[in-house]
Parts: structure tokens; C-alpha cells; sequence
């Protein structure tokens, strides 16, 4: 993502947004139709969580994927039927071009015939191989370690990761969600979410629970 946001874009209120994303897709429909891909993804926020524990907690409003920016190509080509929108700053630029994808870091995919968003792709900040967190250029890991897979090969974002992006701002759900996780987090998780909280949120409430003995 880099340089400021080009001008247009398509605002939606928040009813409109709910019903376009009610046909939103599950993990296994988009591991499905990716499998294969040599770039590395992974199914992010929420659905994460819930293929770390090996159930769903909650429903969800829709499904993330992330990707390396420079893979989305290969992941854009699996679904040549569909359209790619960007979104930044509350706005929605359809079957976004160069300028907006390089402005932006998130793209629905929308079904051009019913106007339904299915899924969101998060287009990653990357070295090669290596992750770079978009919110700490500081903290950057190789995609293996991640990345963990279902026992039928989905594959999500380690829970320590998810929690760290949800501790920014966390809404009733994102409490839920940690809550709901901690229990199952062993020692090496909630040591590896604990320093990235001191480091980019020193004093978050999670850090006495998450160092709870």
C-alpha cells in the first residue's frame, strides 16, 4: 500500500453493506478453488480463530483471506468470473485498476451479477518469503511460521496474529473472540502475543490475562 487515496469510490451504509455480505463464502469454498496456488494464503480474522479451535464460535459477516501483494495476481486469476473491488477509508472503488490496488491494501470479490461481496482479500506488505506486519514494519516472520492448516488443509493465520490485529480496536466480538481463544493458547502463543502487545500497545487490558500464571 502506498501513496494517499485517489479520488471517487462508492460509500455504502452499513444496511446495504450487511446485505451484500449475506451470501458471503466459507473457508473450504475458497480453499477450494485456490488449491494449488503456489503463492501463500490464508484465511484471516474471525473464521481463523474458529478454524484454530476446530469450531465455529459466532457467525460471521464475512470472510478475509490473506495474501502477499505480490501473489494476488495468481489468487485473482482463480476467479476470472467474478470482479475485484478495493476498499480503503470507507470507500469502494469497483474492478479497481492499478492507481486504487496500489493505494489500498484490501479487495472484495463480488459477484457481478448479483452485486454480492463473497470475500476480502488482504493484500500483505512482503519481502519475498517474509511476512512484514502492516501495522510494525519491525516485526516480520516467514510465511511458514504463520501459517497452520485444518486437518483438511485449510489454511489460517496463527490465533496469536488474528488477536494481535484485533487488539487495536477490539468491539464486543473481539473481546468474545479473545476470550473465547485464550484458554487454548499454550505458553509460546500467549508469550509471542504478549511482546507484540507491549510493542505496539503497551498496557493493553489483555496483557494481565495473558500473563496470568
Amino acid at each position: 500500500m502506498t501513496g494517499s487515496l485517489p479520488q471517487g469510490g462508492a460509500v455504502f451504509d452499513l444496511d446495504e453493506l450487511h446485505a451484500r455480505w449475506a451470501d458471503a463464502w466459507r473457508p473450504a469454498q475458497v480453499a477450494e478453488r485456490l488449491d494449488g496456488v503456489s503463492t501463500p494464503w490464508c484465511v484471516a480474522a474471525g473464521w481463523a480463530l474458529d478454524l484454530f479451535c476446530g469450531r465455529q464460535s459466532r457467525p460471521h459477516g464475512d470472510l478475509e483471506i490473506a495474501v502477499p501483494a505480490a501473489g494476488f495476481a495468481e489468487i485473482r486469476a482463480r476467479f476470472p468470473e467474478y470482479t475485484f473491488d478495493a476498499v480503503g477509508s470507507g470507500r469502494v472503488w469497483a474492478n479497481a485498476g492499478t492507481e486504487v490496488l496500489e493505494a489500498t491494501h484490501q479487495t472484495w470479490l463480488r459477484d457481478p451479477a448479483t452485486g454480492q461481496f463473497l470475500f476480502d482479500v488482504f493484500r500483505e506488505p512482503h519481502e519475498g518469503g517474509t511476512w512484514i506486519c502492516r501495522r510494525d514494519q519491525s516485526l516480520r516472520l516467514p510465511y511458514g511460521a504463520i501459517i497452520e492448516r485444518t486437518a483438511d488443509g485449510i489454511p489460517y493465520l496463527v490465533p496469536e496474529l488474528v488477536l494481535l490485529f484485533k487488539a487495536k480496536a477490539p468491539r464486543p466480538k473481539d473481546e468474545t473472540d479473545f476470550h473465547g481463544v485464550l484458554p487454548l493458547l499454550d505458553r509460546t502463543r500467549r508469550h509471542a502475543l504478549s511482546g507484540w502487545l507491549k510493542l505496539m500497545h503497551p498496557g493493553h487490558p489483555w496483557l494481565a490475562e495473558l500473563e496470568r500464571p
